[in-house]
């Protein structure tokens, strides 16, 4: 289906064909017109499916054939990166359309308080905001929320996770209850159902292809001891010099510097996010990456949501993922809409059970290629680990064991 088929606004559908956009995706084609029609809704998508223009695009269709005082409409997300890049969208479809937007998001350097300010009391149209830092404006009194008439929950599975139900439910008691309310998940656990019931009326459901990477993911794993990982994505960066954009997820901030130094050392051009770096470094860091001056980005799970940059060639995750939904984000950030992309996981024995769990989510055996020779044997696959959830050794009978044990297992 072609966005002039959905009867938008002329300056928005020349927006859309400056940047190159004429077919929908099919959650774009599902949800665009019942939001154009003003009814609720709760859409479950994976990440890759262009959601972010599924709700965008109405918004902007609305506000640029009404007249409107104060905010009216209010953008919910998890994480700043997630925020960003929203806004930026935003941006882009709006160009030739009369609204504006602003982005409010914590862990900066708190230059942009009184921007934030100055948008959350007079006429944005509208406000992308983290649920933290829309609830520490929100506690100073001067926020106007009171015209809100569209209110989108970005990734809310996500959100629930991160412990934001209760900032969630304040805000929402800011705003009228007579609105249209959008939540977008790639999940939908039973929390998400249970909040939905509370905020939504008489909502459309969408869900397309919940829970699975996309198809142009060619997925494969290694089954390694710890300390081969770090030699196997060496070999596999440099196996593969035609790749100009290679992602590394880890689990842990202290991981993202031992990978760093150790690619560095083999003199690759990588550098790294983690939540310790403050957003403008972040930013940087993300541009370089995007413009193709930095080849190599190793992260934690704070892009596995939330980053939209194309031409990703190469997935590496160096552990396996707690969550197996995480799996499914992580390897979403490759192979985006039509292309295709490689994501190779590096599998120690705690984690094979944890493995398991993903191939069970996604519905298929992912392929173990053997370790290259001069690495030596991996572990054998064997999902009945003696390691539980979190990768401690279960109790051994007629032993006692302390925290202080676990720890050290």
């Amino acid at each position: 289906m072609k966005f002039d088929e959905f009867k938008l606004n002329e300056a928005l559908l020349e927006g859309l064909s400056y940047m190159g956009f004429e077919k929908a995706t099919v959650i774009q084609e599902q949800a665009i017109p019942q939001i154009m029609q003003n009814r609720d809704l709760i859409a479950c998508a994976q990440t890759g499916t262009g959601k972010t223009a599924a709700f965008v695009l109405p918004i902007l269709h609305k506000l640029a054939t009404s007249e409107r005082t104060g905010v009216n409409t209010l953008i919910i997300a998890p994480t700043r990166e997630l925020a960003i890049q929203i806004e930026q969208q935003i941006q882009g479809f709006s160009y030739f359309v009369n609204a504006n937007s602003v982005v409010v998001y914590g862990g900066g350097d708190g230059s942009g308080w009184d921007k934030e300010k100055k948008a959350l009391t007079s006429d944005t149209d509208i406000v992308v905001a983290t649920p933290g830092k829309l609830i520490a404006h929100l506690k100073m009194g001067y926020v106007k929320l009171d015209k809100v008439e569209h209110l989108i929950l970005d990734e809310a599975d996500k959100m629930l996770d991160m412990g934001f139900l209760n900032d969630i439910q304040k805000i929402i008691s800011h705003i009228p209850e007579k609105r249209q309310t959008l939540m977008f998940s790639a999940t939908m656990p039973a929390k998400i159902r249970q909040l939905s019931k509370q905020i939504l009326k008489n909502p459309v459901e969408i869900s397309i292809e919940m829970s699975k990477p996309a198809e142009g993911v060619l997925q494969a794993a290694y089954l390694t001891f710890d300390a081969q990982k770090t030699p196997l994505i060496s070999t596999l960066i440099e196996d593969k010099p035609d790749f100009t954009g290679i992602l590394i997820f880890t689990s842990t901030k202290s991981k993202v510097s031992e990978i760093l130094r150790a690619l560095k050392r083999k003199g690759h051009a990588a550098e790294g996010i983690s939540s310790d770096l403050e957003q403008n470094e972040r930013n940087e860091v993300l541009t370089r990456f995007r413009s193709k001056q930095t080849r190599i980005l190793v992260a934690t799970d704070v892009l596995s949501r939330g980053i939209d940059i194309k031409d990703i060639n190469l997935i590496i995750n160096y552990d396996v993922p707690g969550d197996a939904e995480d799996y499914v984000h992580r390897v979403g950030r490759t192979a985006r809409g039509t292309a295709t992309g490689i994501a190779i996981t590096l599998i120690n024995e705690k984690d094979m059970g944890r493995f398991k769990r993903i191939e069970e989510l996604i519905e298929r055996k992912v392929l173990k290629i053997p370790l290259p020779t001069e690495l030596g044997d991996g572990p054998e696959w064997n999902t009945k680990s003696t390691f539980d959830r979190r990768g401690f050794k279960p109790k051994q009978k007629g032993k006692k064991w302390n925290n202080k044990d676990r720890r050290k297992k």
